[in-house]
């Protein structure tokens, strides 16, 4: 009778544990457990062992680590269970990099004589996956070898990641080939290595070869993959793709990350038709328009030229951070509403939002675009002495744009000269690029020099250099110094550029070398078209 008692009583405390919905529940429960004369020490052990698992796997309290970090001193000989169970939660809790209290557990546990399992080594390889330690990664994967874990498919998935993470895409990739059973999981992690190492096309392969296999994941990743590498066609006529395959077999079905990423691939593109019916699509799929799709919504349609219909979609909002806020200001930016910029500026700091860095580099787009070089100033002033912001280089090469582009040359050259942090390509760019526009070849020549040493393969500084030339009339230095520069450095421009249209609701890419879509031929036509009415209205008023 007296041992069915017990075990009922180490049982109702084992559920009440997983059950438990705080902290202050847990140490109740906990004091239960050590003060009880009923449990047997045994049971004891198994019970702290149970709590201390709930502590690191389950709880999500930022005071659950510290707490089994006590519990864990305490026991004097732990399992492997235990040793799993705070190397997992060192691993996932602490978001320090620089923390390595994980890898120190794994050392103690191999020191009280414990071999590791499958389960302690797939969390020390995200520890260094988090760290970016492939050093470290390494030895552990030499460990999986040793303690014959190697073939293990949750070690080998976590190992994938490591080395992807750490830019080690070859030994990710030798992974996932020698792997004789994948699942999900392992296609998904060998396809995000490549979107971040930048084998787009080899994750585009591997895609493929999922067949069925894809899920939210793959189709998440495949997109906002493409769009980051500046495939924005692709990445739509994977979402294009992914809604086909829905309909057709009931497969997976796109969530908010897809439809943030789909609105971002046509803010890229310009594909407004496109962008009205993932909107639509919206609307239909009875998907909540949080501030996340919100915002991107209004970025979208910023970005296509419909300021109204951004406004539209603001204004409905019922919650607004500081991004969606910002996001408005720079649509109004970037369609050269600069005042109206700063009258939304006024609406948020109304509102009780504070802005922050993105913001301010938002409103100082907005001085250059409509150029407000007074409002800039008074925008740098205010950033710093009033919201203690202190101005970033991107703020700085704003500020050398709107100088530039008004001709204060003197005020940009000392704005440089007394900037705390060390100008970068893009403050120095900005001050050539106001050189060109005004014909200020003498100091547009030191700058383009010292650009070109910076970054010797960017033919765009060459290009701007010969165009100083150009307008000053200087037709045979520009023919030299391209060809010499140039030369000197072996560049070339091995990309040509491209461009885009929508039409009909179908993006057209095409460049110098012609057009899968579009022949070249029948662009050169209209091109010609337009040239040669342009000859003749030229004609027309040069004869009135």
């Amino acid at each position: 009778m007296i041992e069915c008692q017990r075990l009922h009583l180490k049982n109702n405390i084992a559920l009440l544990i997983h059950s438990c919905r705080s902290i202050r529940e847990l140490n109740q429960i906990h004091s239960h457990v050590i003060i009880s004369p009923h449990l047997c020490r045994k049971d004891r052990s198994f019970l702290i062992s149970r709590l201390l698992f709930y502590l690191c796997a389950v709880s999500d309290s930022s005071a659950s680590l510290p707490y089994a970090n006590k519990i864990f001193k305490r026991i004097p000989s732990p399992t492997l269970f235990i040793y799993d169970a705070m190397i997992r939660a060192s691993a996932m809790k602490i978001k320090d990099t620089t923390s390595c209290e994980s890898l120190l557990l794994y050392k103690q546990m191999l020191c009280s004589g414990l071999l590791p399992d499958c389960i302690t080594l797939p969390f020390l390889l995200k520890e260094c996956s988090k760290r970016f330690d492939g050093l470290t990664g390494r030895a552990i994967h030499a460990h999986a070898v040793k303690f014959g874990h190697k073939g293990d498919v949750y070690v080998q998935n976590a190992l994938i990641s490591l080395y992807s993470k750490c830019g080690v895409l070859g030994d990710a990739r030798k992974v996932f080939d020698e792997m004789p059973n994948r699942d999900v999981v392992s296609w998904n992690s060998v396809i995000d290595g490549c979107l971040r190492n930048g084998e787009l096309d080899l994750a585009l392969e591997w895609f493929r070869e999922m067949k069925e296999m894809k899920t939210i994941i793959t189709w998440n990743s495949m997109i906002t993959g493409l769009v980051q590498g500046g495939r924005a066609k692709e990445a739509l006529d994977i979402f294009h793709e992914m809604q086909i395959s829905a309909n057709e077999r009931n497969t997976v079905q796109p969530d908010k990350v897809t439809v943030a990423s789909a609105l971002s691939t046509c803010a890229s593109l310009g594909a407004i038709d496109h962008g009205k019916w993932v909107h639509g699509f919206l609307e239909r799929s009875g998907m909540e328009c949080d501030m996340v799709i919100g915002t991107a919504l209004v970025d979208m349609y910023g970005k296509c030229g419909y300021v109204g219909k951004a406004f539209e979609v603001f204004n409905g909002m019922p919650k607004k951070d500081v991004l969606a806020w910002t996001v408005m200001i720079s649509v109004l930016a970037l369609n050269g509403y600069g005042n109206e910029a700063f009258e939304h500026f006024a609406d948020m700091e109304a509102a009780g939002v504070c802005p922050n860095a993105v913001t301010f580099t938002g409103l100082l787009s907005a001085c250059s675009h409509s150029g407000l070089v007074e409002k800039s100033r008074w925008c740098f002033n205010v950033m710093k002495n009033v919201y203690n912001i202190e101005p970033q280089v991107q703020h700085y090469a704003c500020m050398i744009d709107i100088l530039g582009r008004a001709g204060l040359f003197s005020e940009a050259k000392e704005l440089i000269r007394n900037m705390p942090v060390r100008p970068d390509v893009y403050v120095w760019g900005a001050l050539l690029g106001a050189c060109q526009m005004h014909g200020n070849v003498q100091l547009g020549e030191k700058v383009a020099k010292y650009l070109i040493d910076l970054e010797p393969q960017n033919h765009d500084f060459y290009i701007i250099s010969c165009d100083l030339y150009d307008k000053s009339g200087r037709f045979d230095d520009r023919k030299k110094k391209r060809r010499s520069l140039m030369k000197e450095h072996d560049v070339r421009k091995s990309v040509p550029g491209s461009s885009m249209i929508e039409l009909d609701g179908i993006v057209y890419e095409f460049s110098v070398k012609g057009s899968a879509e579009m022949p070249i031929a029948a662009l050169q036509s209209v091109l010609m078209v337009l040239s040669n009415e342009m000859k003749t209205e030229w004609n027309t008023d040069s004869i009135i």
